[in-house]
């Protein structure tokens, strides 16, 4: 199956750009430039999805042949979930990024926002027998909230979006075995600061993991971790997008086009 949907050269049906649409449009736009700022991009591949307020679930997604930096607020492809754009795009829609968000955003009733990427340490946690390490202090602060999907080839099959679900149950960071990192919430900002602990514990994981045996976390301190870590609480993730943001556009504010 090609990696483009055919669903995405369809004429799109237009639909009126409401102000909380071209909110939604802005926002997510500046997150594909945090992500580039941050070196999380993978050339045109992976995607940052956010669904638009409203009683249907629509979701704004990456055009497929762009890199995070060229992403602006009016290039976003709007799609159904079905995955047909709603608006005509001279860009199609990748269908791994397709089925993978369509998954999580119509059974997930808090999933607003997705995100997926192919860091190197990520990558490289992905594909460890062990997986992720609780033993240091941003694995800790996951610990209990991080679910495993086994790797079934690259993601374009439909059929896998129930055993997708199946093993994501409640859990909002997720890793995918063998290739990747996936984090899922109410918000972008949420869904952000919870990836970026979820990179960070794999980078030091993978850093540590070269001077020698990690020292283990007392059981009894995971719970007040998990807690208080950054990732539970909403004023924290705000700020911290919000930061990135004002560093984004400093340096260009051509994602707000």
């Amino acid at each position: 199956m090609s990696i483009y949907s055919e669903k995405a050269v369809r004429p799109a049906r237009e639909l009126p750009l409401s102000e909380t649409e071209r909110k939604a449009r802005v926002e997510l736009a500046a997150c594909y430039r945090v992500f580039d700022m941050l070196g999380w991009t993978e050339m045109i591949f992976n995607h940052i999805t956010l669904r638009v307020p409203g009683p249907e679930v629509r979701f704004l997604i990456n055009p497929f042949g762009l890199h995070y930096r060229e992403i602006t607020a009016s290039n976003l492809i709007l799609i159904d979930i079905e995955g047909h754009p709603l608006r005509e795009s001279r860009w199609p829609v990748n269908q791994a990024g397709f089925v993978i968000h369509s998954a999580i955003h119509g059974a997930i009733g808090r999933a607003h926002c997705v995100m997926h990427t192919h860091t190197t340490t990520g990558c490289a946690v992905a594909g460890l027998k062990s997986g992720l390490s609780r033993d240091n202090f941003y694995g800790a602060m996951l610990h209990g909230r991080v679910a495993y999907h086994d790797f079934e080839g690259v993601t374009v099959d439909p059929a896998e979006k129930e055993r997708l679900l199946r093993d994501i149950g409640d859990k909002p960071a997720v890793i995918l075995r063998n290739h990747g990192l996936l984090a899922w919430g109410a918000s972008i900002p949420e869904t952000f600061l919870l990836l970026w602990t979820l990179q960070r514990a794999c980078d030091v994981q993978i850093a540590s993991s070269a001077a020698g045996e990690l020292y283990p976390i007392r059981p009894e301190v995971f719970e007040q971790t998990v807690r208080e870590g950054g990732p539970a609480e909403k004023r924290t993730c705000d700020d911290v997008f919000a930061a990135m943001v004002r560093l984004v556009e400093a340096k260009d504010p051509s994602f707000r086009d």
